[in-house]
């Protein structure tokens, strides 16, 4: 469901510029979850943005549900976005005068066709989605009243409102004790497996790793498909 196709992404660095994805190709299939690995500065966030067409390769192609991403305009790329991708933050970056539910309500409005129809479909999706990640008991919470496991859940759930069929995660874990991050993991395993989405997670702990089906590990900008788990 997602490809990228030998792709490369420099940045201007004073009067050269700096190789940060050097002629990649990764594919993410539905139903695989697949976790990107490498040391700090090695491309993995680089690999991410690309995944997500907030920035364009210097070369290559992304490829999202068969559009090739890097011939739309602006406006048509952030149409994909916004219906074929779910993207979870590092910080789960919620409103915090919003409940859980309406965190995922606010996201029913943005995105997708405009026909009221569609809405109507995709708001009566986020308690479905709600207790899928369990937190259908807290559903009228608000930030503040939630643990950082259960924030980083409704994030979760916020990125599949509109049924992506890509979901890119970043560093879920990081801000997390060893307990809650085998929770989150577990979930993403779970999820992405049930929903038949095409994951890419960046990871730097590998702690969690066996939840993983194929491990990628980026280097200087290069990725090589290190481990295949078979389910």
């Amino acid at each position: 469901m997602i490809l990228l196709d030998d792709v490369t992404l420099t940045y201007p660095d004073g009067d050269a510029r700096v190789t940060a994805v050097d002629r990649v190709t990764l594919e993410g299939r539905s139903g695989v979850l697949t976790g990107i690995t490498g040391p700090s500065g090695s491309g993995k966030s680089s690999l991410l943005a690309l995944a997500a067409t907030l920035v364009r390769p210097d070369s290559g192609r992304v490829m999202i549900a068969g559009t090739d991403a890097t011939r739309l305009s602006r406006s048509q790329a952030t149409t994909l976005r916004r219906e074929s991708i779910g993207i979870v933050f590092q910080q789960p970056q919620l409103l915090p005068a919003l409940t859980a539910r309406e965190q995922l309500r606010v996201m029913a409005e943005l995105g997708g066709s405009g026909r009221r129809e569609r809405r109507a479909l995709v708001r009566g999706r986020v308690d479905e989605l709600l207790d899928a990640v369990g937190l259908a008991a807290v559903a009228d919470r608000r930030p503040a009243q939630l643990s950082g496991g259960q924030r980083q859940r409704v994030a979760i759930a916020r990125a599949l409102v509109h049924e992506p069929s890509v979901l890119l995660v970043d560093e879920p874990t990081s801000a997390l004790d060893t307990a809650r991050g085998a929770e989150i993991m577990g979930l993403l395993a779970r999820l992405t497996h049930e929903r038949q989405t095409a994951t890419l997670l960046v990871t730097h702990d590998l702690v969690h790793r066996e939840v993983l089906d194929e491990t990628v590990e980026v280097v200087d900008g290069r990725a090589a498909l290190v481990t295949t788990r078979t389910r």
